[in-house]
């Protein structure tokens, strides 16, 4: 029997987003890393599919389970303010192959001086392609300040790490594994901030309930941003802090001091396991639309708000990105 598709919404979300569990499931939904390799093809299909779907053209026949996963494709593939398809490197779907390669050779080769340096700046090269193709496309970027925060970042990251090498010298190897660690988060720490400096300079768009457009806060900006910078780092954590751990007990046994070829492989596969699982769960932090009291945004844009809505608006909402 053919279901009834006439009143199924493709862009209400599966799982409750108000719920941490939700959006966890969710985020393990649109970053499954196998939808980064779908073909131009699929891609554009699942565009087709869900546009039609918007439109209400359900074509005859088709089933829930065929607009589910165009929903997935779509959703992984192309950026929910624009709609634009996303180049695949900095597509959420692509970060755990492309994270487990960048962030297994530089827990591995943390020791000489060009290789922290090399591996520091292949990691921001990636992590600015990513937080640019995520950023909330209502406020443009410039190609001079998004130069201006590769290089900052970029400089941020390997001053930590070059400063940190020669800091633990002294200190047991452990410590010296953790190095690439601070590295990143001191550097995810500017990266961000400093590519989206144009929302915390003019604000970023903040909606009602309805999607109609209240103003620009740069309140709200800050908020967003400081909530990726913390997911970001959750991200990396787990792996950059335990792998460590384990790596500096596997390196101990008598087959990993024969087979050393095996130390980098290994580590670039156990990353890829951390990184399965904490890509979701670090994107599932926060709500992917922020919820913000109206009394929380600068005054004059309160004023404007009450001039125009009176009390009706009590909150706005804005995307925070990725």
């Amino acid at each position: 029997m053919e279901a009834d598709l006439s009143g199924f919404n493709i862009d209400a979300p599966r799982w409750d987003q108000s719920t941490f569990l939700g959006r966890v499931k969710h985020f393990f939904n649109i970053t499954d890393p196998r939808t980064a390799f779908a073909s131009e093809q699929e891609l554009d299909w699942a565009r087709l599919v869900v546009e039609k779907s918007r439109m209400g053209l359900v074509p005859p026949g088709t089933q829930v389970e065929q607009l589910l996963y165009a929903k997935k494709l779509y959703d992984s593939a192309f950026h929910p303010d624009t709609g634009e398809k996303m180049n695949i490197i900095g597509r959420m779907s692509f970060q755990v192959p492309g994270g487990m390669i960048i962030t297994g050779f530089m827990l591995q080769f943390y020791r000489t001086m060009p290789a922290v340096i090399f591996w520091q700046w292949v990691n921001q090269s990636f992590n600015a392609l990513v937080n640019y193709t995520n950023r909330n496309a209502a406020s443009p970027t410039s190609v001079r300040q998004m130069a201006l925060s590769y290089f900052t970042a970029t400089t941020t990251a390997v001053a930590t790490a070059v400063g940190m090498n020669m800091w633990t010298k002294t200190a047991p190897p452990l410590v010296g594994r953790w190095v690439p660690f601070a590295a990143v988060a001191a550097a995810n720490c500017v990266n961000i901030p400093m590519m989206r400096q144009q929302e915390l300079i003019q604000g970023i768009c903040v909606k009602d309930k309805d999607q109609n457009e209240l103003g620009h806060s740069q309140r709200a900006a800050a908020v967003g941003i400081t909530q990726v910078v913390i997911s970001r780092i959750t991200m990396a954590a787990p792996g950059m802090v335990l792998l460590p751990v384990i790596m500096e007990r596997l390196e101990r046994l008598r087959l990993m001091k024969r087979l050393r070829v095996l130390h980098a492989p290994l580590q670039v596969l156990l990353c890829g396991c951390f990184l399965l699982f904490m890509v979701p769960v670090a994107c599932g932090l926060f709500p992917q639309e922020c919820k913000l009291p109206v009394s929380y945004l600068e005054p004059e844009l309160q004023d404007t708000i009450k001039a125009k809505y009176g009390e009706q608006v009590l909150f706005a909402y804005f995307n925070k990105g990725l």
